[in-house]
């Protein structure tokens, strides 16, 4: 079953929708009653700066979709990657990552946030877009990546 909820975050509301209690996308606004259970949980850790393991997410539907998600998340909190060092590693353009980042339907949770571009901070389709960006690197700790 599907169902949509809002989180209030520092970075402003979110919408969790969630299929059978996992997460199936974030965007910003707001989408329902208030979250509560475990994917609240993980974003209440987020934001209190000591994320640990993962809310359920819903499995992506193909298997390059699948590795780039796992890459995503293994990408430590307050680290950051570039477009070309996740396209190496996975075999694929840097152009196909960032069409790929832009595509995320979880942002935060699987943090495209934390890749950037070669030289800059490349986009990022969430919230305000770049300012949204540049809020979650500063609030992990990444700021000093920006100047």
């Amino acid at each position: 079953m599907r169902n949509a909820f809002t989180y209030e975050s520092p970075v402003g509301p979110l919408a969790v929708r969630t299929e059978d209690g996992a997460v199936l996308s974030l965007t910003w606004g707001r989408a329902g009653p208030p979250l509560t259970g475990p994917v609240a949980n993980w974003l209440d850790a987020y934001f209190e700066g000591r994320p640990t393991g993962l809310p359920p997410l819903v499995p992506m539907p193909t298997e390059f979709q699948m590795r780039f998600r796992d890459a995503l998340i293994a990408i430590p909190f307050g680290e950051t990657r570039t477009y070309g060092d996740l396209a190496k590693s996975l075999g694929v353009s840097a152009q196909a990552i960032g069409q790929a980042c832009g595509a995320n339907p979880i942002p935060i949770i699987v943090p495209c946030h934390r890749v950037l571009g070669a030289n800059g901070l490349g986009g990022f389709s969430g919230g305000s877009g770049v300012e949204a960006k540049v809020a979650l690197l500063r609030h992990e700790g990444a700021a000093s990546l920006l100047i």
